[in-house]
């Protein structure tokens, strides 16, 4: 019997969630005996296979144009789509920008902050282009939503644990505990 195939991705986040996700610990060793980890920002292989994964598992929120294409991407080699955090699930903390218009949030990050040098605004065309923030339910279909910040290693496990058995997983309040 073949193994699931799951791939990460992460958008606009700290790389806490994915710090979680290696945050399983041992468990992880038990989650590859019954998945196969196709690719993930933490291997070498970054991208999903053209020929399609059964869970993908998205971190972080939309905020740039090759976010977008990351996201959309990820939705159409993927059976089910994890929204993992919460950045991916609302936003994140990145969405408070959006408060304002994105090119005056830009000015204060990029120009009018004391540690910047050069006040370069990122921007090239030919790398990425600022869109304002969205969560990625908001730009592909999300078949799971993981909330936290970042969610707990043991949620992570349960859900991709679950997801190997062919079961979606029931995220209840007991799971969804913020100590």
């Amino acid at each position: 019997m073949m193994k699931p195939k799951i791939a990460t991705d992460w958008l606009a986040a700290c790389a806490g969630c994915h710090m979680s996700l290696l945050d399983i610990d041992e468990k992880l060793i038990e989650l590859l005996q019954k998945v196969e980890l196709t690719s993930s920002p933490l291997t070498d292989l970054k991208v999903p296979p053209e020929s399609g994964v059964d869970v993908g598992l998205l971190t972080g929120a939309v905020n740039n144009d090759d976010n977008l294409h990351v996201a959309r991407r990820m939705r159409q080699r993927s059976r089910i789509l994890v929204a993992c955090g919460d950045c991916a699930v609302f936003g994140g903390i990145i969405r408070m920008r959006n408060h304002w218009p994105l090119s005056e949030a830009l000015e204060a990050a990029y120009r009018d902050n004391p540690s910047t040098v050069e006040g370069l605004i990122p921007g090239a065309p030919e790398i990425m282009r600022p869109l304002p923030d969205r969560s990625v339910g908001e730009v592909v279909k999300v078949d799971v939503y993981v909330p936290g910040c970042p969610p707990s290693p043991e949620v992570i496990f349960y859900v991709l644990n679950e997801l190997a058995e062919g079961r979606i997983p029931a995220l209840d309040e007991s799971r969804l505990n913020y100590d």
